[in-house]
């Protein structure tokens, strides 16, 4: 095979893996400072996309302005959804607080399906058409600038985290809420910020897909891709989010070029699932997920 079609589609599940990577960011930020894995982030994802979408064909505004309202929309809904939804179930058993986070994608998806009905809508050209070409392969419009939206959004993100006073009292939660407490940290602020910074980071995913390949109700399933990412990278670890998106994007192009030829397609998309497996059996806490032991 030619080795420049196999350097262009590892360019190309580069791009795609950080993609990925800033979607896995939403579900680790919020589990790090609420242990929560929120199953519903598909379906925040979606939605994103349909606000920007209504926004720039509706209302017809320029795009920075539809992105700001898309970015204001996903605030709200943390702060909305933390308080009403899961502050109630803190105390309450792991898999209680999971299947309401399945519930929550249910309604969401039942509501887009109301609003907007299930039909494909092809997404604004929001971006300059012309692809990047790096002499070694060339990298699609779509791609390129979703990777830098995903680049500069996990930037802002880890800057957050690592570096301000809202960052500080994350990690602190993260740790130790009790001990937070104690030190005057308003937890549920926190978890509101948390709600609503995976919020964020899931609706710039959506309008990053949808820009690439259209958008309908049920787009919400690349969920199920990411969710290997953050399993291979660590549940509560920034950077095997980042690390575990392009390893995923990288695995399912790959397997798009070696494997699905040879099995009549559907391999890309259950190929990240066989590399989680793996590693889980060697690492069942992810490639850098904290180790938590318990004594029984």
């Amino acid at each position: 095979m030619d080795f420049s079609i196999l350097i262009q589609v590892i360019v190309a599940g580069l791009a795609t893996g950080g993609v990925y990577g800033l979607i896995a960011l939403g579900f680790v930020l919020i589990y790090k400072a609420t242990s929560v894995l929120n199953l519903a982030m598909g379906e925040f994802m979606t939605l994103g996309a349909f606000i920007c979408f209504t926004a720039l064909t509706m209302i017809h505004v320029p795009f920075w302005i539809a992105f700001i309202i898309t970015i204001l929309f996903a605030i709200l809904l943390g702060i909305v959804i933390e308080p009403l939804i899961l502050r109630p179930l803190i105390g309450e058993p792991i898999i209680s607080v999971i299947m309401v986070t399945i519930g929550l994608g249910a309604i969401l998806r039942g509501l887009m399906y109301m609003v907007w009905d299930p039909t494909y809508r092809a997404f604004p050209q929001i971006f300059p058409p012309q692809p990047l070409k790096l002499g070694f392969a060339v990298v699609p419009s779509g791609l390129l600038w979703g990777f830098i939206f995903a680049v500069i959004t996990t930037i802002v993100f880890i800057f957050i985290f690592k570096f301000s006073r809202t960052g500080v009292a994350m990690r602190a939660t993260a740790n130790d809420q009790q001990a937070a407490l104690s030190m005057g940290v308003s937890v549920k602020r926190v978890f509101a910020l948390s709600w609503s910074f995976g919020a964020i980071a899931a609706v710039i995913g959506g309008i990053v897909i949808g820009n690439i390949s259209g958008i309908n109700i049920y787009m919400g399933d690349v969920g199920l891709a990411v969710l290997s990412v953050i399993i291979l990278g660590g549940l509560d670890s920034i950077g095997g989010a980042i690390l575990g998106g392009f390893i995923v994007g990288i695995l399912q192009n790959l397997t798009g070029l070696y494997i699905d030829p040879l099995v009549g397609g559907g391999a890309k998309e259950v190929a990240p699932f066989f590399i989680v497996l793996i590693i889980l059996m060697i690492r069942p806490y992810g490639l850098f997920g904290k180790v938590i032991i318990e004594r029984v």
